[in-house]
Formats: C-alpha cells, sequence, structure tokens
C-alpha cells in the first residue's frame, strides 16, 4: 500500500510542539522553497481561519465547524478552489440546512478580573476574543496557553468537546487568530467535569494497567448492574433539579444532548470520577496511542455514529493542547478528557459490552496493512476521495486524524476500516428561543 502523505507538511508528532508553519499562518521557515500552488493554497487557507466574519455557533446551539473543514481539506490535499467553495457553500447553509450567523456584539466586556465570570454562559464571545488577542499581545502564544488553558481544561467537555476541538485543530493549523478563537469558545461553552470530585481507582490492577481495560471494567458494570445504571440516568435525566425552570445550565434547555451531558456531569458517578492508575503511571505517549486504539474501537461498535466520532476529533485537539503544557499538566489534561468522554458516554446510556470491544479488539489487534492488501474501495485513495467531496465536515476530519494514526502507529488496518465508516448530519429542528442573530445570548 502506498504511504499516504501530505505534502508540505511537518507531521504534528514529529516534535514536541506543532509547528506554526504548517498549515494556516502563511509562514515558513527561512531557506524552505514553495511551490505557486501551495503558495495559493495556504493564502486562501489563511486567509479563511483569519475570517471575523460569523459567530461560533448557529441554530441557537450548533457549532461552527467550517474551519475545521478548511484544516481537513488543506491536510487531505484538496485543491484552494475546493477549499474556497467548500468555505462559501457552508456559511451560506450548513448540512444541517441553515446559514451560519453573523458575528455578534457582546453583552459584557471581559476583563481579567470577570474573565471566569462568563464560563460556560454562551455569551459575549467577541469579547472573549478582544480580551485573548490583547493577552496574546501582551505575553506571547507560548506564555498565554501556559497561563489560561490550564484553567479552561476542566470545562473541554462544553458544546460536546467543540471548543476543545477548535483549540485543539487551531494549534495543529497553527493559525494564529483561530487559537484565540478557540481560547474563547472554551471559555463561552464552559462546562465543568467536576475534577474535583475525582478518586484513585479501586477496581484493582488489571482493569487499570490500560485504556481499553478501563473501558472493560467500565462496560462489565454496565452489564451487570445493567438495571440500576439505567435507572440512575433516567432520575438523573428527569430529576427537577436539573431542569432550566430550576436555573440548571437554562442556555443549554435547547440542546439536547449537551443538557444531559450536563446533567450527568452534576450528578456525578463512582465509575465516571474513578481515575484509573495509568493516568499516572503510563508514558504519555502510551496513553495517546491507547486512547486513539480505545476511542477507534468504540467507534466501531458502532459504524459511523455521530456523537462517538467527535471523541475522536476532540481526542486530537486535547493531544494538541496538551503537548503546548508541562507533563503534569498534561495528564491534568487526559484525566478531563476522560471524564469528559464518560459523561457524554454515560449520558446516552449506550454502553458496548465486553464481547463486542474483545471481538473488535482481537480482529484489529495485529492487522497491518500491507502493499495491496485493503480490499477494493477501502484503500486510502478512495477514502480521501470521498471525503474531498463532502458535505458532511465531519467525515473529512475523521479521514484526516485517522490517516494521521494509521501512518503514526504503524499503519494499523484498524485506523483505516474507521476512517471509511462516514456519518450523516443529524436532524435538528430550526430553534426559536428568542435568540437573534443581533445579540449573544443573554448572561
Amino acid at each position: 500500500m502506498k504511504v499516504p502523505v501530505v505534502r508540505g507538511m511537518k507531521q504534528p508528532w514529529q516534535s514536541e510542539r506543532s509547528t506554526h508553519a504548517s498549515c494556516g499562518d502563511g509562514r515558513r521557515k527561512e531557506g524552505s522553497s514553495m511551490s505557486t500552488d501551495e503558495n495559493k493554497v495556504l493564502n486562501v487557507v489563511e486567509t479563511l481561519l483569519n475570517d471575523q466574519s460569523y459567530h461560533i455557533e448557529f441554530n441557537g446551539f450548533l457549532t461552527n465547524h467550517v474551519k475545521h473543514a478548511v484544516i481537513a481539506l488543506r491536510r487531505l490535499g484538496a485543491s484552494p478552489e475546493r477549499i474556497q467553495e467548500y468555505y462559501d457553500t457552508y456559511v451560506k447553509c450548513t448540512p444541517y440546512g441553515y446559514g451560519v450567523d453573523p458575528a455578534r456584539p457582546s453583552e459584557h466586556t471581559i476583563t481579567q478580573d470577570n474573565w471566569q465570570v462568563y464560563f460556560g454562559q454562551h455569551c459575549s464571545f467577541t469579547s472573549f476574543c478582544q480580551f485573548f488577542d490583547q493577552k496574546e499581545k501582551e505575553l506571547g502564544m507560548e506564555p498565554l496557553l501556559r497561563q489560561y488553558v490550564p484553567t479552561l481544561l476542566p470545562g473541554c467537555v462544553g458544546s460536546l468537546m467543540h471548543g476543545t476541538i477548535h483549540l485543539g485543530w487551531a494549534l495543529d493549523s497553527g493559525n494564529r487568530w483561530m487559537i484565540i478563537e478557540g481560547l474563547a469558545y472554551m471559555a463561552f461553552s464552559y462546562l465543568s467535569c467536576n475534577p474535583e470530585r475525582t478518586y484513585p481507582s479501586t477496581r484493582g490492577t488489571v482493569k487499570d494497567t490500560s485504556v481499553l481495560e478501563s473501558f472493560l471494567g467500565i462496560a462489565d458494570a454496565w452489564e451487570s448492574d445493567q438495571e440500576a445504571l439505567h435507572g440512575w440516568l433516567e432520575a438523573t435525566l428527569t430529576d427537577n433539579k436539573y431542569s432550566a425552570s430550576a436555573d440548571f445550565h437554562p442556555e443549554l434547555a435547547v440542546t439536547g444532548a449537551q443538557f444531559n451531558v450536563a446533567k450527568v456531569l452534576a450528578e456525578g458517578h463512582s465509575l465516571i470520577h474513578e481515575t484509573p492508575a495509568w493516568i499516572g503511571d503510563q508514558d504519555i505517549g502510551t496513553i495517546w496511542e491507547e486512547l486513539y486504539e480505545a476511542v477507534t474501537l468504540l467507534f466501531l461498535t458502532k459504524p459511523g455514529d455521530f456523537l462517538i466520532l467527535h471523541l475522536i476529533t476532540s481526542l486530537y485537539g486535547i493531544e494538541q493542547i496538551a503537548n503546548r503544557l508541562p507533563i503534569d499538566q498534561q495528564r491534568s489534561a487526559i484525566k478531563c478528557y476522560w471524564t469528559a468522554i464518560l459523561g457524554i458516554i454515560f449520558s446516552r446510556g449506550e454502553v458496548p459490552t465486553r464481547a463486542t470491544l474483545e471481538a473488535l479488539h482481537s480482529k484489529y489487534q495485529s492487522a497491518v496493512d500491507h502493499e495491496g492488501s485493503p480490499m477494493e474501495g477501502q484503500e486510502w485513495e478512495h477514502i480521501v476521495d470521498r471525503a474531498l467531496i463532502e458535505d458532511e465536515e465531519h467525515n473529512p476530519k475523521l479521514v484526516y486524524v485517522q490517516r494521521l494514526l494509521w501512518t503514526r502507529f504503524g499503519r494499523r488496518s484498524l485506523f483505516r476500516i474507521a476512517a471509511g465508516h462516514f456519518t450523516t448530519t443529524p436532524e435538528v429542528p430550526k430553534i426559536e428561543s428568542g435568540i437573534t442573530v443581533d445579540a449573544d445570548r443573554p448572561c
């Protein structure tokens, strides 16, 4: 099999820090050469990632994904014309059937004194951007990230991890303005994982040795105590204290899945807040590899599942963020991600069985692609070609990440197979809640 290579970029894992010349800022290292076509692509990408014309969400709570698509399409080798066409089409009419909203004025001015006051209230996004923009000019990018990201990480699950995705993918691209947006979106969408509730695992050494073993232990718990856990979930989701009328996250009342995740994390459960030993004991590189394997296996238990797909793209985001932090804070980032994804998984009450996970693991554990090994239609060239013409932007993102993982972890078939399972856009009704394009949500 021909190894897929992304032209003109250094892969993120080849250095401790992702390089700022990699995608969207138009800069390159001294002495490097760049073709006219590459310059044209970078100029288009830079212009689009720097665009400040649109709000970060639309239709009440849906994330504006268009810049993520720009990055994924660029990495997959799309032409500048295709990237521009995708952007122009998306902002007019997203796959949901609605256009994105224009940038909104902020009701509040965000300052150093109040920047945490408006966490998670889904307001004042523009002012959050202005705040972080000014701070970056004062401090520089790396000090800015080290100072503010640790405070933002416990809220990484907000907007179904999209603040995390936006910041992480911005760091991958190297585009300064998108990084500013990512910090702002993490503050705007902040939803606490309640890290103060975490405690060391007590389930035993075997189930604590790897990410997969932790997932298998959770699968065992749901299978053996299914009635009690489903009862706990039903009671949590219907408890009046977790209602908008009780002033519980009224900003999320119309969001469905986001509201349920907020309820589950507010209620808490020992399985969610128990911290596996591998978070503190394993080598960081091993943890990332095991997490990617585990969430990809989870995705294959429901191939093409829209929600589980976000666990993959947000994992890539959280890794890019963690790579900018000291080692102890990297582990804190992993702990926040682990709690966040369990909150998401538990909120649906759909946990795959041990048998399902073990069967998939057995099937793909040693499966490696060799020259000519994939079946027709399952080779990378075919998958990438499909991704490049997709309207649903989650699919090129999936393919981009899975192809990176395939290259990074020894051409494992697992990642190629997962890349071929495209998702479809869920139906979301038009939100008529008094939120207009002229103002942010009230705080």
